[in-house]
Parts: structure tokens; C-alpha cells; sequence
């Protein structure tokens, strides 16, 4: 892989892309640790050392976010509105026929479902900023902190900030899509790719300063290794479905009569059912922070749904990635449109007659393979949770199973994009 690299740094066209890409991401974290403007800064950064961002809902954008959600800056949102904005218009094809028939119309069809995107993302990009500036004038962002973040409380300060969030995040919009057509690879998973990884070596410095540091430091790291390598070995695992063309004539030229297949992965539904699952279960625990602490219902919530090491959360934060993993996969793949394709262009499985068949053959192979997936998808995400609770090292370093997903998925994304780049520069003609 090294030589890959140094390969690619020495072809002047994707030495260009490379560094325009690695420069798009030194903006983007540039940006993490820009303040917002009404922000104390110096406050800001007396809370976090204070309590570390206790908020557990916000974790997940604090983590996408490369840790500018804690310090209020102008990436404070990250790239989690875009994200929730593309899960969103996913999740509507099922609902508008028309958003269905934009996705069949081809580049056209997907041009307008971008651009319906991107208005969803500013949409909730105003949205969660005025939440998360609610939510820090409070002070449910940094519990305990005794200091004031915002010092100035006016609407006009107010509005000042939820217009500069609103506009970083479609500046990170438009990074991202820069890198997509002008870098090397897909700029929003390169963005995510950024901000989890950037984290990674103050979380591992923490785990080091602690009681009995270096051997947590060790047992942390081969933890980590054994699942990059299991994250390795499934996702690049899948099941091959034999295809065969039958032969046609078209005018005088014979088309057809060749074989391929049908590339079923393991993990077709990738880290959003984990995403899904973490954001639906940390809702419970946000009511309960506005609740009476001493009511009831409010002491339940947080023993036994809150609380990560409790049983009950590790069963339902199970449950809940099982099912949006079949239901995710339901979504993304559908084996009746497979088929009809298959139909159109003379295509048929061997041994399956073609239309409805296959489908139901299609249908009857991917329920089979999600369930390995699932249970493996859920093995990811609580192997690292249960082993540094078990180790005491806290449950806030970015190290569960989502962040692995997503760093090793993109890397591996990010490397075939590279390979394939240098094969087409790189290749041996007829004559020497």
C-alpha cells in the first residue's frame, strides 16, 4: 500500500488530486477551532476541562464533528446535518413516488434529489443550531460548569450565531463536494473520515495519563487492531450471485453471451444502522435531563436506559441495530428492480427463471445473509463498549464500534479509488 502511495504522489495529475484533497481537509479542521462569534472562548474551554461534555445525545455529532460541537465554533455541526438530510431523502422514496421516479430517471433524477438534499440540509442546519445554543445558554452542554458560555444573551447575538453555524455547515457542504469532483474520493466520507480520526490520538494520550496507563494504553490498541481486522475481513466479504446473458441480435452484431454476478455484501446496510440505533436510544436519556431528578421515571431512565454499562441498554441497543439493519437493507437493495433489470437486458441466474422468481430468489438470499450481518454489526458495536467499561476508561473515547466502521470503510473506499486511478495511468500498452 505504501508504494501505492508513493506512486500516486509521483503522477503529476493525481498528485494534484491528492493535495488538493489534504488541503481541503487541513480548511475543514481550521474551521473546527474557529469560535463562533458571541462565544466565550476562554469559558468554553474552562467547561470542557471542567466535565469533559457529559451530554451522551450529543456525543455522536461532537464525534462527526472532529470535537467542534463542544467548543462552539463555526463547524460546530460538522457534517451530521448532511448526513441525516441524505438518510432522510432515502428514507422518503419509500414515501413520495416522485422521489422514487427522480432515483430511476438516471444523473438528471439524482442531480434533483442533491439539490432537494442540500435545501434539507440548511433546513436542519438552522434547526440544530438554534437547539444546541438553547441547549448551552441552559447549560445542559457542559453539566456542572459553573462558567457562562454565552455571555451575551441577546436575539441579535443569538441570530448572529445561528446564521454562522447555519453557514459553516454549508460550507462544509460545498468542501465535501469539492473534493468528490475535483480530489480523490467521496468528500463527505473524507470529512467524517477527518474528524473521527483526528480525535484518536488525544483519546489514546488520555488513556495513557490514567491510573495504570500503559497497560490500558496496550490492552486499548490490540482491542482496537482486532476489530479493524474483523471490520476488515466482513466488509470485504460478500456473496458472488452467478449471472448469465443470454445472446440476442441487434441489427447484424450479436450482444450477449457473457457471465457475471450479483456482489451481495455481508454488511449491506454499512454503519447506519449503528447511527440509527445510538441517536434513537439517547433520546430517552435528553427527556430525563429536563425531568425531575428525583421523580420516578427520571431515576428508571437513567439506571437502566441511560446508562451504557446497564443490561438493559446493551439488550435494546441490540434489538434496535438488528431491526434498522434489515430495514435499512430493505430500503437500499430491491430485489424486484434487480430482477426487471435483469429481465430488460436478457439477464437470468442460472437455474432461476427470470421476473418473479428471482426476485423472490433475490429477496430469499439477502434476508439470509443480513442476519450474520446484523449479529455481526451489533458485535462491533458493543466489543469496544463493554471492554472499556470493563477496563474503566470511559465510554466517551471515540473508539466504538461506528467510528471503526466508518475510519476503516472509507480507508478502504478512499485505497481502491487510488489503485483504480493508478491502474488507468499506469498500464502496459501494445507496444513497448
Amino acid at each position: 500500500m505504501l508504494s501505492a502511495f508513493v506512486r500516486a504522489f509521483r503522477t503529476p495529475d493525481l498528485r494534484r488530486k491528492l493535495l488538493f484533497t489534504i488541503g481541503i481537509m487541513v480548511i475543514f479542521r481550521v474551521g473546527s477551532f474557529l469560535p463562533t462569534p458571541g462565544v466565550s472562548y476562554p469559558n468554553v474551554q474552562a467547561c470542557i476541562d471542567q466535565t469533559q461534555g457529559s451530554n451522551d445525545l450529543l456525543g455522536l455529532v461532537n464525534l462527526f464533528s472532529g470535537g467542534a460541537l463542544l467548543q462552539l465554533s463555526v463547524f460546530a455541526l460538522g457534517i451530521m446535518p448532511y448526513i441525516t438530510a441524505s438518510i432522510i431523502i432515502q428514507l422518503l422514496r419509500v414515501v413520495i413516488p416522485r422521489f422514487e421516479e427522480l432515483h430511476r430517471e438516471g444523473q438528471s433524477g439524482t442531480a434533483k434529489l442533491t439539490q432537494y438534499t442540500r435545501y434539507l440540509t440548511i433546513a436542519l442546519a438552522i434547526l440544530q443550531s438554534t437547539t444546541i445554543i438553547t441547549i448551552a445558554r441552559s447549560g445542559q452542554l457542559f453539566q456542572g460548569c459553573t462558567v457562562d458560555v454565552i455571555p451575551d444573551s441577546s436575539w441579535v447575538t443569538l441570530l448572529i450565531m445561528v446564521i454562522t453555524m447555519t453557514a459553516g455547515t454549508g460550507l462544509i457542504m460545498w468542501l465535501g463536494e469539492l473534493i468528490t469532483e475535483r480530489g480523490v474520493g467521496n468528500g463527505m466520507s473524507l470529512l467524517i473520515f477527518t474528524s473521527i480520526a483526528a480525535s484518536f490520538p488525544t483519546a489514546m494520550w488520555s488513556i495513557a495519563g490514567g491510573d495504570n496507563g500503559a497497560t490500558k494504553f496496550v490492552v486499548v490498541l490490540a482491542i482496537v487492531v482486532l476489530v479493524i481486522g474483523l471490520v476488515v475481513f466482513v466488509e470485504q466479504s460478500q456473496r458472488r450471485i452467478p449471472v448469465q446473458y443470454a445472446k440476442r441480435m441487434v441489427g447484424r452484431r450479436m450482444y450477449g453471451g457473457s457471465s457475471t454476478y450479483i456482489p451481495i455484501k455481508i454488511n449491506m446496510a454499512g454503519v447506519i444502522p449503528v447511527i440509527f440505533a445510538s441517536s434513537l436510544l439517547a433520546v430517552p436519556g435528553l427527556i430525563a435531563q429536563f425531568g425531575d431528578p428525583a421523580a420516578g421515571w427520571v431515576q428508571w431512565v437513567s439506571r437502566y436506559i441511560a446508562d451504557p454499562a446497564s443490561p438493559w441498554h446493551i439488550a435494546i441497543y441490540v434489538v434496535l441495530i438488528i431491526f434498522f439493519c434489515y430495514f435499512y437493507t430493505a430500503i437500499t437493495f430491491n430485489p424486484d428492480e434487480v430482477a426487471d433489470n435483469m429481465k430488460k437486458y436478457g439477464g437470468f441466474i442460472p437455474g432461476i427463471r427470470a421476473g418473479r422468481p428471482t426476485a423472490e430468489y433475490l429477496d430469499y438470499v439477502i434476508t439470509r445473509i443480513t442476519a450474520p450481518g446484523s449479529v455481526y454489526l451489533a458485535l462491533v458495536a458493543l466489543i469496544p463498549t463493554i471492554a472499556f467499561i470493563v477496563l474503566e476508561v470511559g465510554t466517551n473515547i471515540p473508539f466504538g464500534g461506528s467510528s471503526i466502521l466508518i475510519v476503516v470503510g472509507v480507508g478502504l473506499e478512499t485505497v481502491k479509488q487510488i489503485e483504480s486511478q493508478l491502474q488507468q495511468r499506469h498500464y502496459e500498452g501494445f507496444l513497448r
